[in-house]
């Protein structure tokens, strides 16, 4: 019997020990252990020593997993699972929607050599930790780094290439990170006010429901359309002005 097959009837039993339970939900007994030591899982029927866990448990690990997979964190999950059943899960549809809509970057790897050789040499520790604070990599070990914004730390590379230096591309770098989290917050303000409204979450109909989902689906292209109408405008006056002052002085 193949590993998938034992999973499935393992899922299909009544009663399932630690060690069964992690296999029907590809996990470890480790993170069950994890799981149940923060309250996100309910403890197992101990008989004779032996801890029992159900359908329920299956259910639950797997609703972790699938929150996980798009990308909630484990505090938000725990407040999460402590609401109604059918409101947990409006406001996970809700934040996988809104995740979907905004939280499409696709993170790369490469080791520190290759990061080296991307902008032109040696790294210096005091700037790859403020990339990292920055929020552009994040070290992952043995000498290894995930890309959180490709496309971020490309533009930097190409900075470089042409002779601004990396300490000032990340000095520009971190005013845009500033500047979009500031952006962000005040997008998310106008849509909880204004979209949202003061009812709770877990208290929609599904047609307010269709007309939020629908609502999300226009902002994010208004948001960025925006914000590049805003910055090409602030780019066109603000290279007017230097130029100005380039003749003044001739």
């Amino acid at each position: 019997m193949t590993s998938e097959l034992k999973a499935v009837t393992d899922a299909e039993r009544e009663e399932l020990t630690v060690d069964e339970l992690a296999r029907a939900t590809g996990t470890t007994v480790r993170n069950i252990r994890s799981l149940q030591t923060r309250g996100l899982l309910p403890p197992p029927e101990i008989r004779a020593r032996t801890g029992y866990y159900g359908r329920d448990h299956v259910t639950r690990v797997r609703m972790i997993q699938a929150m996980q997979a798009e990308g909630f964190r484990l505090g938000a999950i725990e407040r999460l699972l402590d609401r109604p059943e059918a409101a947990a899960e409006q406001i996970f549809n809700f934040g996988r929607t809104l995740l979907e809509s905004f939280g499409g970057v696709v993170p790369e790897f490469a080791t520190s050599d290759e990061l080296a050789e991307r902008f032109g040499g040696r790294l210096e520790p005091g700037l790859l930790r403020k990339a990292e604070k920055l929020g552009l990599i994040n070290r992952l070990g043995d000498e290894r780094w995930e890309i959180r914004n490709p496309t971020l730390v490309s533009a930097g590379e190409q900075l470089v290439a042409v002779g601004v230096p990396l300490s000032h591309a990340l000095a520009v770098a971190e005013k845009i990170e500033q500047h979009t989290t500031a952006i962000a917050k005040a997008y998310v303000r106008l849509f909880r006010a204004d979209v949202l409204g003061g009812s709770k979450i877990g208290e929609r109909s599904p047609e307010e429901w269709a007309r939020i989902q629908d609502s999300l689906a226009r902002l994010r292209p208004l948001a960025v359309e925006a914000i590049r109408a805003s910055f090409e405008q602030a780019m066109g006056e603000q290279i007017e002005a230097h130029l100005r002052k380039a003749v003044d002085a001739t």
